[in-house]
């Protein structure tokens, strides 16, 4: 059953049960706009504020992983424009966030700048090659299938076949979630941890629980994690692995009483379970997981 079928009906509800839809369109949208994406070879910096920063890091992770060239992830707001480039990739939902609308202003001309969004009419489709995915936009505040779509197309681009990942994320959306989440669902405090891209989603995990429903989440490098936070573990608490675990890992989590939440599932399709859990730790605390405290859709700054 969907993830709405046990929670309020919200928009984060039918965006998140969206994405498999939306990764398998993803190959479509890369090989379209393959001429502005990344070429094999390039020096490349991937620029995002908030989730979109943690699919920079993915995508740059990846990237690297893949063998394709130096790539490197940057905030907007932090971004080095005196490092010797090929392309910039910028990632902005709303095209209006400050700090992205700056950064690419600030980019040298003769430098190839493509950006993905999903709002069309807004300033950053001006300022670079535009990859527009409207379909795909969201009227939740909080960030789901944008970034995991944006994920996707890169994923396609480096030559990745997603159907497995389609699959176990369609598994995942097919659970009944106060069943498979009963462990976290009550967690006083989770802890994600994962490896090479898996870690960039796992930071995005612990933003989706804090923006969602208030939870007190952290997210680490997994061979970090011993390195000091794992002094936050006890009973009650949940380390949440995305990804292969670590050698030794889970005996580790055991020692501290603390639950460890894994599968052997892609870490986009994890990130799906985590979303779940929004919902239902959301609706259980009679939260509007659309529009969470002090946010907005787009962080438009005074100039």
């Amino acid at each position: 059953m969907p993830a709405s079928a046990h929670t309020s009906a919200t928009h984060l509800a039918a965006e998140v049960s969206s994405q498999p839809d939306n990764w398998a369109h993803a190959a479509t949208v890369a090989a379209e706009h393959r001429a502005v994406l990344p070429r094999s070879g390039e020096r490349v910096a991937v620029v995002g504020c908030g989730t979109s920063l943690f699919m920079s890091r993915a995508i740059a992770a990846l990237r690297e992983d893949a063998g394709q060239g130096l790539t490197d992830a940057w905030p907007a707001s932090g971004l080095r424009l005196d490092r010797d480039y090929d392309r910039y990739l910028f990632i902005c939902r709303s095209g209006t966030t400050t700090e992205v609308v700056r950064a690419m202003e600030q980019v040298p001309a003769h430098i190839p700048r493509t950006v993905v969004c999903s709002s069309p009419g807004t300033p950053v489709l001006e300022l670079g090659d535009a990859i527009l995915i409207d379909e795909i936009d969201e009227k939740s505040v909080v960030q789901t299938r944008f970034a995991t779509t944006t994920l996707a197309i890169a994923r396609w681009h480096l030559g990745e076949d997603l159907t497995p990942v389609i699959a176990q994320a369609r598994g995942v959306l097919a659970e009944n979630p106060a069943e498979s989440l009963a462990a976290v669902r009550h967690a006083e405090q989770i802890s994600f941890v994962g490896m090479g891209f898996g870690a960039a989603l796992a930071d995005e995990a612990g933003l989706k629980l804090r923006e969602s429903c208030q939870a007190w989440t952290e997210g680490y490098l997994a061979t970090e994690y011993r390195h000091g936070p794992i002094s936050i573990a006890a009973p009650g608490r949940a380390v949440w692995a995305f990804g292969a675990l670590e050698p030794g890992f889970a005996a580790d989590i055991a020692v501290t009483g603390a639950h460890l939440e894994h599968r052997a599932i892609d870490p986009m399709a994890e990130l799906v379970r985590v979303q779940q859990l929004c919902l239902l730790r959301a609706a259980d605390l009679g939260l509007d997981a659309d529009h969470p405290r002090n946010l907005n859709r787009s962080i438009i700054l005074d100039q």
